[in-house]
């Protein structure tokens, strides 16, 4: 059997830099791979600007934002089309503004799904695109209040990260973190838009592991008011290509090691034992090791250089002993690759 199913990472995932300047535009994609994004996340790094997530199932023009619980708005101005490598800005300042820089994590679904969820209460309709060979879809589906609902994801394999977003409301708007690699599994639950730690509540997921075909809501607003409706991005484990864990910190400069089995291109880190950031972290923004340069998801913040992580051509190492690495607190991570580790035709990655 191959190591990997995907040799070239970027025809699921690339980040993208670019700088402003403030007239409609459309920004390229220049992986090995031409990628038309299903979702675009964006992020000013020499501004405090919002974080904001365009994906095609809501439709172009249609953002919400990780660091806020406001519902989801029209921007005219925003992200304006998805293009075959790419996707079109219009002029505003939050994605466009002229001589700031930015940059753009684009993932690729693909597949459009649609159908009825299920479980108890009443079944509602969902639309979707997704893609299983990279493991990731995204549902946009409609709450109907009641304990135990639950919602296809396509992905055909049980995912160990899922991050959801009311959209009609900003009294309820949390995002709520499903990550299969905190203590307590789906009894524990993250807020993508806030610092806390980990909360153990069944309220949320409803103490229910995703299956290989659907996962579980309970009738908190959050993830299930009815007839409201809902986008959540689902994840599942890739070898070669993705990986969503948990480690324990060391609190110490020689940091702990975290093995992916890839090199790679975007990782984001989590305390769930205390409350700290959102951090992430990328190949473009720092193309050498060590890592320093930040940007928070749960913040509108311009980016920083503060904690260093070296990116390997198997893992993650940290070296520095504070935030992310704090001895005996515990975190988990989102990471993906850049390079397999090595190819199904056996080329190793390298580090740099």
């Amino acid at each position: 059997m191959a190591y990997t199913g995907i040799d070239d990472s970027s025809a699921f995932f690339q980040c993208t830099l670019y700088t402003g300047n403030g007239s409609n535009r459309s920004i390229t994609n220049t992986g090995h791979s031409d990628l038309q994004p299903d979702l675009t996340w964006l992020k000013a790094r020499s501004e405090s600007e919002y974080n904001f997530l365009y994906d095609v199932v809501r439709g172009a023009t249609k953002g919400v934002s990780s660091d806020l619980t406001a519902a989801e708005a029209t921007y005219n101005d925003g992200l304006t089309a998805f293009g075959s490598d790419g996707f079109s800005l219009g002029t505003s300042n939050g994605i466009n503004r002229n001589g700031t820089t930015y940059v753009s994590w684009n993932w690729k679904a693909g597949t459009s799904v649609s159908g009825n969820t299920t479980g108890s209460g009443s079944a509602k309709a969902y639309t979707g695109s997704v893609s299983t060979t990279a493991g990731f879809s995204i549902i946009r589906y409609l709450g109907n209040g009641t304990d135990g609902h639950t919602i296809p994801h396509h992905l055909g394999a049980a995912p160990r990260w899922i991050f959801t977003k009311r959209l009609d409301s900003s009294t309820a708007g949390d995002w709520t973190v499903l990550h299969m690699g905190m203590s307590s599994g789906a009894s524990d639950f993250l807020e993508l838009n806030a610092v806390g730690a980990k909360q153990t509540n069944i309220a949320r997921w409803r103490n229910t592991a995703p299956s290989s075909t659907v996962f579980t809501i309970a009738s908190n607003a959050t993830v299930n008011a009815d007839d409201s409706p809902y986008i959540a991005y689902c994840f599942a484990e890739k070898q070669g290509f993705s990986k969503f864990g948990s480690y324990t910190g060391n609190g110490n400069a020689n940091g702990t090691f975290i093995y992916t089995g890839f090199k790679p291109a975007m990782v984001i880190f989590k305390q769930t034992s205390g409350g700290n950031h959102w951090y992430m972290f990328d190949n473009k923004r720092n193309p050498f090791n060590p890592k320093n340069i930040m940007l928070k998801a749960d913040t509108n913040g311009a980016e920083s250089t503060d904690l260093q992580v070296d990116f390997l051509s198997n893992g993650i190492k940290y070296v520095t002993n504070d935030h992310n690495n704090s001895n005996g607190q515990t975190y988990v991570y989102m990471a993906f690759a850049e390079n397999p580790f090595v190819t199904s035709t056996g080329i190793p990655a390298t580090a740099r």
